[in-house]
């Protein structure tokens, strides 16, 4: 039986992560924030008085890639206590099967929601211009991805927290004054495209070619990264996507 105190959503969609992702609880709850950040190579020290990279590069790069929540019926977000019970937050699944459970959760405590709460789809995009003008947002990775991220940093005992992303210098696609460095949110994918340019990048080998870290981290060296740094050259693949396919939909 539950408590009669008041309802954390958050602690309640926890234990669902928990009855369904057993193996994996214990990184989402207890490891710590990566020391590394992706992609080391574009590191540079940052001259003083430098232009950073502006909200809409940023917001740019993310174009393609959706994330879902719950709204109301009045296509306001759903939003959830965090683990302190200090602040809402909207919670944004890269699965949208982790979003129907979390819907489940909402629906089963209906007077607490006014309408009709459903599953929507929100682009990356969007939602990093909704975190520029203040609006707290709480992402739920993919516990697969969670899982193969683990297994890329084998020899890293402090675990994995955060949204995995993957990257390879090997699929850095140069058009003319341009450069991309796609960065995926799948290693199957990755994986993928790194057999197709590569003998080496086939079979156990693949793995050597890939190199993990953070979406938010991420994010966070991209808001703090002077233009021309590199990091501006990132660009997030939506996944099931071909790198080459997003370069050119993004560029027309």
């Amino acid at each position: 039986m539950e408590s009669q105190g008041q309802w954390n959503p958050l602690l309640s969609f926890s234990r669902f992560i928990h009855q369904n992702c057993n193996n994996l609880a214990t990184h989402f709850e207890n490891t710590k924030r990566l020391a590394g950040t992706l992609i080391q190579s574009h590191t540079h020290t940052k001259p003083a008085f430098a232009a950073t990279l502006t909200t809409k590069n940023v917001a740019k790069s993310l174009v393609g890639t959706s994330v879902y929540t719950v709204s109301s019926s009045n296509n306001e977000f759903v939003l959830i206590s965090d683990a302190e019970g200090a602040k809402s937050i909207g919670l944004l699944c890269f699965r949208q099967e982790d979003a129907e459970a979390f819907l489940a959760q909402v629906r089963s405590r209906k007077k607490d929601i006014r309408g009709n709460p459903k599953v929507v789809p929100i682009t990356l995009d969007q939602v990093y211009m909704l975190k520029v003008e203040g609006i707290a947002f709480r992402f739920l990775p993919d516990p697969v991805q969670i899982k193969n991220a683990l297994e890329l940093r084998a020899a890293n005992k402090e675990g994995f927290d955060g949204v995995p992303v993957f990257q390879s210098d090997l699929l850095v696609v140069k058009r003319k004054n341009r450069r991309y460095c796609p960065v995926y949110f799948s290693k199957e994918d990755i994986e993928q495209e790194l057999s197709k340019v590569s003998r080496a990048s086939k079979g156990p080998g693949v793995s050597k070619q890939i190199t993990v870290g953070t979406f938010e981290d991420v994010l966070k060296k991209m808001e703090t990264s002077e233009r021309g740094s590199g990091w501006d050259d990132l660009i997030f693949i939506p996944p099931g996507k071909r790198h080459i396919q997003h370069i050119k939909e993004i560029k027309a």
